[in-house]
């Protein structure tokens, strides 16, 4: 997500204020939290970076079994063609597709590694699963289906229930290839078709592709010396085994209740499956290396008189007002009114007159003042005060993304839970039977890896395949130093490639579908054309991309020395400093997203031909 540069917001906003300008300067206590943030980063810097965590492959690809499939698919592999193939079969996929069929393309095939609809929502069962983001933004084509979330933040399996709604009212099932995950795209210059493989020994030949797998899907694991060494049970958050727990989503872990189980991991699946587990565990270790920012949820049900009140056209209307808010466009009316736009909302005016290091110390007494809540929280609720002190988050409030919970922090006061706070290093190792940190063992049964997913890797490392363009080279290859696309859509070398929802040179939201699906009708209206005009072969030149690279650039609101004094996240490469550059190259639209949205309208109305170099049939 955009990282919002102060400076670079106040030039306009600074001609909204009126009256005497006051000097800013940072007191004795503010500036003694700066340097409490700057002594705790030094903790958690790694020198191994990204090198710090493993994949699940080898001996530890069992972490990427299904767990949910009812029964293993057989089949025979697939030889066909078609006109589109689409890699994923979460919201990016499923809105791409709905968007080709509405545009008349209907001899489409869709790839999903699970098995079913749902993406992120599929793999994502464990106990307390929720949105983050209000449900009547998050969830697509709620007006279109005529469905209503039962509370403002939905479950995961209400919102995995509402995606296989969508697939079919739109007959999505017919073009699903599920259980199947893509090993290879490759471009047959000859054939002028991707060639797409599977785990599965197909080898599918396709007019265009389009990669939408998204970036929450291949689990993360810490590089703990002796992870593979561990005899008891263990799994990542994202394939919960339920078989082991017992219960489901809304809990009755009755399993664990004579069992004592190690939870590695606090950021957004870690906080939300702590209260479920501290309810049901024997006893329950809760592995920290750096505290969350833990804000109020304040869920609450869906009201039914507001629900009556809605006119037409209510949620478009809502998410771009929530995004808008988020991207500092929109100040007069939030309608969704929840802590992302307190906490992440955008500050009041800056004094006028103020010089550069006036306005620094402006936004960081703000930072500080939002953050100061955070931590004043924390006191207010944890009982044990070393325990309180250890969960409260010492950096700048847009270092990681915050979470949302009102149960979280309660857990902490039972008996049985226990949080080991790392300070940064991680466990020193993993034996046979237990957890070790700073020279004490703590026997357990199960460990669990709430450590999230490998999102700082390009979505089809994610997916983990590669993609093969002209003369074979890949994309990584092209993208070593930089990413170079029109869009963040297509790029040269990677004839009939489109990206859907890729974290790079589009302008990603925080409510992921918010963009995803404007990405999506957009790269359906661009397809329906060239099939319709027959055209063979579409890349995009050289100096499309050039062009794009220098409005991305120019229009960049990221500051790169607030994400370098962040504590390690995805934002600055887990702060590994040598890949900085590389990582914060700027790689996303800072216009916001309605200027985007209007880039993309314009550009397909009346600059599509000149940006590509188009072989017809």
């Amino acid at each position: 997500m955009p990282i919002r540069d102060p400076a670079l917001q106040t030039e306009s906003q600074a001609g909204k204020t009126t009256g005497e300008h006051e000097t800013q300067t940072l007191s004795g206590h503010e500036a003694a939290l700066l340097e409490k943030y700057r002594i705790e980063r030094a903790k958690r810097i790694r020198t191994e970076g990204l090198a710090q965590f493993r994949k699940s492959e080898g001996e530890l690809a069992y972490f990427l079994e299904d767990p949910y499939a009812r029964t293993p698919l057989q089949r025979a592999p697939m030889q066909n063609e078609v006109d589109v193939v689409i890699v994923g079969g979460g919201w990016s996929g499923m809105l791409t597709a709905i968007h080709l069929r509405q545009a008349g393309v209907k001899d489409i095939a869709i790839i999903e590694s699970g098995g079913d609809f749902g993406g992120v929502w599929y793999w994502n069962r464990y106990p307390g699963c929720r949105c983050d983001v209000d449900s009547f933004i998050y969830m697509p084509l709620l007006e279109e289906t005529g469905y209503m979330p039962t509370e403002k933040y939905a479950k995961s399996e209400e919102i995995r229930a509402h995606a296989q709604a969508i697939a079919r009212q739109y007959d999505l099932y017919r073009h699903a290839v599920f259980q199947t995950r893509v090993t290879e795209l490759r471009w047959d210059e000859e054939a002028a078709r991707w060639i797409i493989s599977t785990d599965r020994k197909d080898a599918i030949k396709s007019r265009f592709a389009f990669v939408g797998n998204g970036a929450l899907n291949y689990p993360k694991l810490p590089g703990i010396p002796g992870i593979e060494t561990f005899k008891g049970h263990s799994f990542h958050s994202s394939r919960w085994d339920y078989a082991y727990t017992g219960g489901d989503a809304n809990g009755d872990l009755v399993n664990l209740k004579d069992r004592r189980v190690a939870l590695i991991g606090t950021g957004s699946s870690g906080v939300q499956c702590v209260a479920p587990l501290s309810q049901w565990t024997k006893q329950l270790y809760v592995v920290q290396r750096t505290p969350a920012v833990v804000s109020i949820r304040g869920n609450k049900p869906t009201d039914p008189s507001w629900v009556s009140s809605l006119k037409a056209g209510w949620a478009k209307q809502r998410m771009a007002n929530f995004d808008g808010i988020l991207a500092g466009l929109v100040r007069d009316e939030d309608l969704v009114d929840d802590e992302w736009t307190d906490l992440w909302g955008p500050p009041p005016p800056p004094p006028a007159g103020a010089d550069l290091s006036e306005l620094a110390a402006f936004f960081q007494k703000i930072d500080i003042e939002k953050m100061d809540r955070v931590r004043a929280r924390v006191d207010s609720i944890v009982k044990d005060p070393a325990t309180a002190e250890a969960l409260k988050p010492w950096y700048n409030r847009f270092c990681k993304r915050p979470t949302f919970n009102d149960d979280y922090l309660p857990a902490f006061n039972r008996p049985n839970v226990k949080l080991v706070d790392t300070q940064g290093r991680g466990l020193d190792r993993i034996t046979e039977n237990a957890i070790v940190f700073d020279g004490r063992s703590y026997e357990v049964d199960c460990i669990i890896y709430a450590t999230g997913f490998d999102l700082l890797t390009t979505s089809h490392k994610a997916g983990g395949f590669e993609i093969f363009g002209r003369g074979g080279q890949t994309i990584d290859q092209k993208w070593a130093m930089a990413v170079r696309s029109l869009h963040g859509i297509y790029t040269h070398g990677f004839p009939n490639l489109l990206f859907v929802a890729g974290m790079r040179q589009g302008c990603p939201t925080v409510n992921f579908p918010y963009m995803t699906n404007e990405q999506a009708f957009h790269a359906a209206q661009v397809v329906k054309r060239l099939l319709q005009d027959n055209v063979r072969v579409m890349e995009v030149t050289p100096e499309a991309e050039n062009r794009w690279c220098e409005i991305i650039a120019a229009k960049s609101k990221v500051n790169v020395e607030y994400i370098r004094a962040c504590t390690p996240s995805f934002l600055n490469a887990e702060g590994d400093l040598s890949e900085l550059p590389k990582q914060a190259f700027p790689t996303a639209y800072g216009g916001g997203p309605f200027e985007y949205i209007d880039i993309l309208r314009n550009w397909r109305e009346r600059g599509l031909l000149d940006d590509l170099h188009l072989v017809r049939e």
